[in-house]
């Protein structure tokens, strides 16, 4: 398996153009969250997003769930809005419907569950932000 912060550009291009569906963990309704921007963004690129946050009901328009245990489909993307100690059981829960990418925002970083995922084969993006490595990477919408 390629490290977490080894996944090539090619390789994150490639999962990023194919990506439809991005569960968001750790979104907020709070306009002032990163979460909220981020998430508001890829909605406008035309990203179906999934919001996962127990304390919230409904972000952008879409039904927020409490756990990814509880979305019924699969998800390509998992992307962690939560602190780097709170990562691994986000996680072991991604794996029992594994994502192609689990991808963890500037900040948030956990070798241990970067390992887990990878084991798993599942590659991993940590502490860097989505939305910039898709306008990095991938022509998208204005």
């Amino acid at each position: 398996m390629v490290p977490a912060s080894q996944i090539s550009d090619s390789q994150l291009t490639q999962i990023l153009k194919e990506a439809k569906t991005i569960a968001i963990v750790g979104i907020s309704s709070n306009p002032a969250r990163a979460s909220f921007g981020v998430s508001r963004w890829l909605k406008r690129q035309g990203f179906q997003i999934i919001p996962v946050n127990p304390a919230e009901t409904e972000v952008h328009g879409e039904k927020a769930f409490a756990s990814l245990s509880e979305i019924p489909a699969s998800v390509d993307i998992v992307n962690i809005f939560r602190r780097s100690d709170q990562v691994l059981p986000i996680v072991q829960a991604a794996i029992v419907k594994p994502p192609r990418l689990i991808f963890m925002q500037e900040g948030v970083y956990n070798e241990d569950a970067a390992r887990l995922a990878e084991e798993n084969g599942i590659p991993v993006v940590m502490d860097r932000c989505i939305l910039k490595e898709l306008a990095r990477l991938v022509p998208l919408n204005a």
